[in-house]
């Protein structure tokens, strides 16, 4: 029998516990609203569709496209960094297109590590920012994150803990799950920090648009020196309800993006013409649509967290992202998150993500993703407090 060495490094999908009995009940004939995985269920809008159907329509679009990205699209997400954050990137050495963050973050962890490298990752978080490291056969150290805690004091330990020491840090803020924000003076003594103990960063940006109450989410490479150690990862998967297009983009460090580039140029031949054409539009356009977009996000978690408060699971409201965050209450906690959130499933007919799936400190809590509208979220909550036993209004 074959053995697949790099497949025994990966454990068993977490979240697949939780879906395939989702999908058993609602073979069942179970009306399950389903608040876990984040695939935004909003349409992309129109404009960015319409330049998208007159682009596949030319038949010149159809041929094999440029791995990089066109270079109208590059020069596209350098101006619109310039214009939201005042960063000056060269579209040429500075800027790669990729299809989506997931895919580009992965092949630059297999560009830059090897076997015996050390990575950083935190811990709760989205999967493949540890496990692209695992898949190049690099070593992961996981830091904790939570608002008890302070990082950089983690971070600390963990690099004179270590050896060899770390050769790349990977976060993402505003964070997935744990939906947590930071500002400007974070990302630079990141940028110091990496800087004095000779390590790369890598930042995912997903949800730099998916902010509320005031908050603007920063960029890493506002920081000064960013580009010196780092890159950031944007998607326009959810600031543009682009998931299913998969067009994101890698940018700052000229060696990183260089080694990206070039994995890639042996890995695909790009993204198809059309699909970086209609993204062009996007960035350049009318961002009127991002607005509506974030808003109809803010209804749903207003929704959410004010309708779980009600029946007596305390969770304050996030400033960002499409999630919420909510730990565990009290009386089920001994469960931990994969039974609790089957628990959800059979009781309240409502699907989450168990905290377990995004490391070992996430265990104590779920994620709901903002995918449903507000009726359904209500049917949901309806669901939910039947759990708690009838507590609130």
């Amino acid at each position: 029998m074959t053995e697949f060495p790099r497949m025994h490094r990966l454990p068993p999908y977490v979240f697949a516990v939780v879906n395939d009995l989702k999908m058993k009940m609602r073979r069942q004939g179970e009306d399950i609203i389903d608040l876990g995985m984040g695939n935004p269920d909003l349409a992309t809008p129109k404009h960015i569709v319409d330049k998208l159907v007159e682009a596949a329509q030319k038949s010149v679009n159809h041929r094999y496209s440029v791995s990089r990205g066109i270079p109208n699209l590059r020069k596209a997400i350098c101006d619109w960094y310039a214009r939201r954050y005042g960063v000056e990137l060269d579209p040429e050495t500075e800027a790669i297109a990729t299809m989506g963050a997931k895919e580009g973050l992965s092949h630059l962890a297999l560009a830059m590590l090897s076997p015996g490298d050390v990575v950083f990752a935190q811990d709760p978080t989205y999967p493949i920012h540890p496990y692209s490291a695992i898949i190049a056969g690099a070593d992961v150290r996981r830091i904790p994150i939570d608002l008890d805690r302070d990082f950089f004091e983690d971070l600390l330990t963990a690099t004179k803990q270590t050896w060899p020491q770390p050769k790349l840090l990977i976060i993402c803020f505003p964070h997935n799950p744990t939906t947590a924000v930071v500002d400007l003076d974070f990302f630079q003594k990141i940028v110091d920090f990496a800087k004095e103990h000779k390590m790369y960063v890598i930042h995912d940006l997903a949800y730099a648009d998916l902010c509320f109450d005031g908050y603007q989410a920063p960029s890493f490479l506002q920081a000064k020196g960013a580009k010196d150690v780092g890159v950031e990862f944007f998607s326009l998967s959810k600031s543009y309800s682009m998931a299913g297009w998969r067009m994101g983009f890698c940018c700052g460090n000229k060696e990183m993006v260089h080694a990206l580039t070039r994995i890639k140029s042996y890995l695909d031949y790009g993204i198809f013409q059309p699909i970086q054409i209609a993204s062009i539009i996007a960035l350049n356009g009318p961002q009127d649509c991002v607005t509506e977009i974030v808003n109809v996000y803010k209804d749903r978690r207003d929704a959410l967290v004010e309708g779980l408060n009600r029946i007596g699971w305390e969770v304050e409201k996030p400033k960002a992202t499409m999630f919420v965050w909510a730990k565990i209450p009290e009386e089920f906690r001994h469960m931990g998150s994969v039974e609790f959130s089957k628990l959800l499933l059979k009781e309240a007919k409502v699907a989450v993500s168990p905290g377990l799936g995004f490391g070992h400190y996430g265990d104590d809590h779920v994620r709901f993703a903002l995918v449903e509208n507000r009726h359904r979220i209500n049917q949901a909550l309806r669901g939910l407090k039947k759990v708690f036993g009838g507590q609130g209004g």
